[in-house]
């Protein structure tokens, strides 16, 4: 089979999975490729797109590819699906930061962090699939561990969790004066200004 053949194959995997899609898997299906070559051949696909001025791209997220609208039509396809999209609390970002940079973490390592109770915050994490639980801590006990999901790297643009950014980026992000207390919220989530618990789109909703 020809690259152009192959390209189209590795197209169609991209698009048609209903998550991302490993270099490895597409290197399984498509005949003939080896995993450096898939991934030298989705860098090539996303250059095409770029240069043909397409409405997509594709993101390299949670271990995988995945094709996503660019952010600028945004506002027209809200327009076109009317339901509500994901949205987090001040206090689920916050109960998500703790997972995501702390994992794996207990319930109450999670509350000693934030200083309040965190029950139900976890519990809708889980139901949202972005929080799992990772198994228990071997104490007296044996308290369940919580970590994050695929989804979760999904969501927020990620492709592995070493693409956190570390603390000292989010200081250098910071206006002078500005402090930070506890683990930085994840990656591109941030808060609406003026309100006391705002509901924060994720990336991956707004794209």
């Amino acid at each position: 089979m020809d690259r152009e053949g192959q390209k189209r194959i590795l197209e169609a995997l991209v698009l048609g999975a209903p998550a991302p899609v490993s270099a490895e898997k597409i290197a399984e299906v498509v005949p003939g490729l080896e995993v450096e070559d898939a991934r030298r051949l989705v860098a090539e696909l996303g250059r095409e797109y770029d240069e043909q001025g397409r409405a997509f791209e594709i993101w390299e997220v949670a271990g995988g590819y995945q094709l996503r609208t660019r952010p600028e039509f945004a506002p027209y396809l809200r327009l076109l699906h009317r339901e509500r999209p994901l949205r987090l609390s001040r206090a689920a970002l916050e109960t998500l930061a703790v997972v995501a940079y702390r994992q794996p973490v207990t319930r109450a390592e999670i509350e000693a962090v934030r200083g309040v109770e965190a029950d139900a915050v976890i519990k809708s994490l889980v139901e949202r699939q972005l929080v799992r639980i990772a198994g228990h801590r071997e104490v007296p006990g044996r308290p369940m561990l919580y970590g994050t999901t695929p989804r979760f790297l999904e969501v927020f643009g990620l492709g592995r969790l070493e693409d956190l950014p570390t603390l000292r980026e989010i200081e250098e992000l910071l206006p002078p004066g500005a402090e930070t207390t506890g683990p930085p919220p994840p990656a591109s989530a941030a808060a609406e200004p003026g309100e006391l618990e705002p509901d924060v789109e994720s990336p991956a909703e707004l794209h």
